[in-house]
Formats: structure tokens, sequence, C-alpha cells
């Protein structure tokens, strides 16, 4: 129970970091430390049902203490992230992100490690909970992934050797353990340099002594020695291409052939570096040349996802292309140029000399000059997605989010609405997120001006569509319920906008609950009532049809009398309406028969007969199966 405790107390610690405790972290560090610290956030449930499971047999106790090795580690990383940043050049700066990279990936491995050997036969967790685990486990997965090829077994190998250390270590003095074996190390490392590095990263971020870091890398290399360094960095080779409109420069070609190139920069049909990265339609970014050429020959999938391209149209992913730039300015590659077909080279440039400025008027230390920027970003995150790019690569997400604390409405209306905006491009989704977004808005949504919470709610809406963000926006205290207040008492628009954001979080079966005991049902049955709002019905019954698959809220629908407002649509309402009704009520009757005899006494069986002879075929397909259970039970 006491390491239990200790990892419920790691898990809140960490939740509670925030962009503002990494402000000396450089980058990536900094990014990888708020990922990793919305990724923890996560198993703030499963810590929590462990606690009250109690003490268990031996193999949950083995569990609960990788649990808390791998929450240790974890920290640990996260603190990197709160020391200052220490000076260092060009060369020291790549050892450091190199380095930065494989302590996250082992951290991000070994959770990920932690949740897939979960013993459920041990350690019973409700139906809600093992969905989170899974989609974190996803999310995890994804995190290694963007980290590069680095064998994980290595991280197996070295992980079992620390956790024989750890056992071993109180029955065995410093002196013996690192000094009987430290003279093998030239004969078993050599070579092997590349290892010797991990092991050593890896030690420092799971809490092992200096001291005892290099017996430890010889043991690892021992039951390693098979692997070849080629298997931590591979070497990514430009493939040189014929065609004088796609090649480079040699120069280029000769600079970049001697440097690994990060995979994301090479475009994935030709394997060279990109200089005019664009967007397809599945979100993958290739060459505008090879797509181009690609889809000049008849071709209407996706290269690497072989999904079907639902348009030809080709984003200029200026954020890639940004960042393709400053990498090839540090490692003194000649800048690649951009296909002269594009046209756009001095527009862009133009463009964003504009939008720098407007960024940093955000950061003004005067009111008005902060408002105008505000209000002109929002125009122009509204205007174009070519905006909304530049806009997140200009670093404007950031200053947005300080400015949602301000206590003038207005710039915190034009600073709510401007990440509206920039969230209906997708890769600004989780920018927004990243930058700490989500409380504010959440505050924003419950005490700014009426306008302000409409757009805070649409906000919410935008950046629940990635599955990921359902679970941290419900998650987030307050959230569901600032929204179930603003269904209640808002305007129109608000109202309309509060019930497609819960809609869509009630999709993720954590947020079901959550929602219904933030008092949902209460405003839904009004707009079943109330059908001169318009539109009012439709989300209403939209919502309580996500609702009411899941077993307590379905209870709770029944408690809170939806039933005699749900025969009432039957008889008066639209076919789509009639539709819905129906379904829910066929899911409420299910396996309940206390709630199917009511539908009986309240007359269903006229209304649903008429439904399953004139109905949608949809419709006519639950009222016939209402009509056969009430049947069964012999109401009539």
């Amino acid at each position: 129970m006491e390491k239990v405790e200790a990892a419920v107390r790691i898990v809140r610690e960490i939740a509670a970091v925030g962009a503002a405790d990494l402000a000396a972290a450089a980058e990536p560090l900094r990014a990888d430390c708020l990922r990793l610290a919305r990724k923890v956030s996560l198993f703030s449930h499963l810590v929590a049902e462990v606690e009250e499971a109690g003490a268990g047999d031996a193999a949950s106790a083995a569990w609960v203490e990788e649990l808390f090795r791998a929450l240790q580690a974890a920290r640990r990383f996260v603190e990197l992230g709160r020391a200052p940043a220490r000076a260092a050049g060009a060369s020291d700066q790549d050892a450091i992100c190199n380095n930065v990279a494989i302590q996250f990936k082992f951290v991000t491995w070994q959770l990920q490690a932690v949740l897939a050997s979960l013993p459920q036969s041990c350690i019973q967790i409700s139906d809600e909970v093992q969905e989170e685990v899974d989609l974190v486990r996803a999310q995890l997965q994804r995190e290694m992934e963007k980290k590069g090829n680095l064998d994980v077994n290595i991280f197996s190998k070295i992980h079992d050797i620390l956790a024989l250390h750890v056992d071993s270590v109180g029955s065995q003095s410093e002196q013996s353990l690192g000094q009987s074996e430290i003279p093998q190390m030239e004969n078993l490392c050599n070579g092997h340099l590349e290892l010797q590095n991990i092991v050593k990263l890896v030690s420092e971020i799971s809490g092992v002594p200096k001291s005892d870091a290099e017996s430890l890398t010889c043991k690892v290399t021992e039951g390693l020695e098979d692997m070849t360094v080629a298997n931590f960095t591979k070497p990514v080779n430009v493939v040189n291409q014929s065609s004088d409109e796609i090649k480079g420069s040699p120069e280029t070609h000769k600079k970049s052939d001697s440097v690994a190139i990060p995979e994301d920069f090479r475009c994935p049909i030709s394997l060279e570096l990109m200089r005019d990265p664009v967007i397809v339609s599945t979100g993958q970014t290739y060459e505008r040349a090879f797509i181009q050429r690609w889809i000049d020959c008849g071709n209407r999938t996706c290269p690497k996802t072989q999904q079907k391209l639902q348009n030809l149209t080709l984003t200029p992913n200026y954020v890639l292309r940004s960042l393709i730039l400053q990498w090839c300015e540090e490692k003194g590659i000649e800048l690649p140029t951009r296909s002269k077909n594009d046209g756009s080279s001095i527009e862009v440039g133009e463009e964003r000399v504009a939008i720098e400025i407007l960024v940093r008027n955000l950061s003004s230390c005067s009111l008005d000059e902060r408002k105008s920027a505000a209000a002109e970003i929002r125009s122009l995150a509204k205007k174009s997605t070519d905006n909304r790019i530049l806009l997140a690569e200009s670093s404007a997400i950031p200053a947005l989010v300080k400015l949602l604390s301000s206590k003038d409405l207005k710039t915190q209306e034009h600073a709510v609405t401007s990440l509206l905006n920039l969230s209906i491009y997708d890769q600004n989704k989780e920018l927004i997120v990243v930058a700490g977004a989500i409380v504010p808005i959440i505050q924003v949504l419950r005490k700014g001006g009426m306008e302000a919470r409409e757009n805070a709610a649409a906000a919410i809406f935008s950046l629940s569509l990635i599955d990921d963000n359902k679970i941290t926006i419900g998650s987030t205290p307050g959230a569901i319920e600032a929204l179930v207040e603003l269904l209640q008492s808002g305007s129109p628009r608000g109202r309309k906008d509060a019930a497609t954001a819960l809609f869509n979080l009630c999709i993720y079966k954590g947020n079901k609950v959550r929602a219904v005991r933030a008092g949902i049902l209460a405003p839904l049955i009004q707009m079943l009532q109330d059908s001169s709002r318009n539109g009012a019905v439709d989300e209403a019954l939209a919502i309580l049809s996500v609702l009411v698959s899941h077993h307590e809220c379905k209870t709770a629908i029944a408690k809170a009398h939806a039933i005699p407002f749900l025969i009432d649509l039957l008889r008066s309402s639209h076919a789509r309406n009639k539709e819905n009704a129906a379904a829910i009520l066929l899911a409420l009757c299910k396996r309940d028969a206390e709630n199917l005899a009511c539908i009986g006494r309240l007359g269903a069986q006229i209304p649903l007969t008429e439904l399953a002879k004139t109905g949608t075929d949809r419709a006519k397909r639950k009222a016939t199966s209402l009509l056969e259970h009430l049947s069964k039970l012999q109401v009539f």
C-alpha cells in the first residue's frame, strides 16, 4: 500500500506541471516534458482504483513496484525540464537533444511496458479505466515511434539488469559491485560507445548512482554482444535522382550524405530531404514534385497509408519547411530551394514578417496593442489554412494562451476565438493542448463574456476531435460542468456549441458518467420539452443516444423521467427525431422489464405501430423490436 500511495503522489505531482514550470527548459526537452506530464496525468484514475483495491497477491505487489519505478523515472525526466538550461554550442546542443530523445523514449517505453503487463486477474479495474489504459498505451507507443528506430530490446535488457541491481544492492557493497567487472570494460565495450552512452543515460534517469553505471554497462554489453551499433543510430542515405527538376545542388547532396537526416524531413517517396513539403488530404507530407508526379500518373491513393485521397489539394507545410531550413543552417548544409513553379515565396515572406510583428504585439505592455493584435490574428486565422500554419510557426499559440487570462473581456474573447480558428488546422490541435490551453479555456467558458464562452465551447469541440484530447479535456476539473452550465443557461448559440462539445466528449466512455454526474440530464429533458428552440430536440436526442449505451447513464436517464417525453416525440416529431427516440427507448428497455412496462403503460403501442409502417428503415427496425418486447411482456 505504501508504494501505491507513493505512486498516487507522483502522478499528482507530475500532472501539476505546466508550461510555466518549464519556462527555463530548451526545446525539445520542454515539449517532451509537457507531453509526458499529460500522459502521466491520465494514470490518475488507474492508480486511484489500484489504491482503492488495497493489498493484493505477490503478482500485484510486483506490478505496483514496476509502476512505481516507471513513475519515478518519469518524475526525474520532468525534473530535467525544471532545471535551468546550460549554454551549449551547436555540436553540444545536438548531443543534448540526442540524449534527451533517448531518455524520453526509455521513460515512455517503461510506462507503456507497465500498462501492457497489468495483471487483470489480480487487479480488478473498471471498464472505463481499462479503456483509458488502452488509449494511453497507444499514445505512449506513438511517442516512442516519434523518437526514431532505437531497438527497444536494448531497453528491456537494461531494465532487467537495473531491476536486479536494485534488488541486490542491499546485499552487495558499492565497492564490490563495481570493482569486480570494471577491468573487463575496455574489452567488452570496445566499439560500443553508443551503447555505453545509452546505458549511462538510462541509468541516470532510473536513479542509479554514477559509481554503478560502468559495471552495469558491462553487464548490458555482455547480453548484447551480437547487436551492432547500427541498431542504435542508422544513418539515412540520400537517394540521388537523375531529374534536374528534382535534384538539389551537388553541394547539398555532398554535405547531407554525411549527416543523418531526421526521418520527418525526408519525403516518403524519394527518401530525400524535402525542399517544398506539401500536405495531402490524409495528413501525410511529401515533396511537391514527387507527389505531383504520383498524382499525374493517375494514382488517387496516399503512397504511405494507401488511403483514398479525398481531394488532390497540396497544402504547403510551412511549419516543416521552417524546421528543415533551421536544421540545414545548424548542420552547415546549403539551404534547399523551393520549386520555382510555386510562385509564392515573396508573398509568404511578406506575410511572415507581418505575422511576426503581430505576434510580438501580443506581449506588448500596451493593452490596446495586445487587443488589436489579437483581433487581427483572429481575423487572419479565420481566412485560410496558410495563415493558420504561419501563425503557429510564428509562436502565436503560446502568446494567445497567456492572453486567455487577461482581465479585459474583449482581449480574452479575441484570444479564445483566435485559438478556435487556429484549431481548424488539425496539426495545430496538439500544439494548442501542449501549450497548456485547456485549463484557461475552461476558465473563459466559466467566467468570460457570452461570445467568449460560446467560442470557448466551440474550441473544446474542435480540440476534442482528436481522441486523446477527449480524455484530457474530460478529466480536466470543471470542464464538463462548465459545458453543462452553458447548455443550461447560455444563449441559443452557446447552448448549441455546448451541446456539440458534450456530444463529442461523451463518445469516450469515461466521459459519459462524468456528464451525468455533472447534471447534464436536466437541461436535456428541458430541451426535449421545448420544441420551439430550433435544433434543441435534435441535439438532446443525439447526446442521449450516446449516453444510453452506458449502464449507469441508462439508469439515470430512466430516473430523470425521460421516457414520457421520448414517447411524445414518437407521436409528433420529425422523422429523424422519431427514429432517434425509438432507438433510445429500445436501449432503455433492453434487459429492463421495469422500463419496458413503463412504455406499455404510457400507451406507446399506437405510435410505435405507426412508426413500424411509415418510418425510416432504421426507425422501422427499432419500432418493430420494441413492439416484440412489449408483446412478450404481455402488457396489452
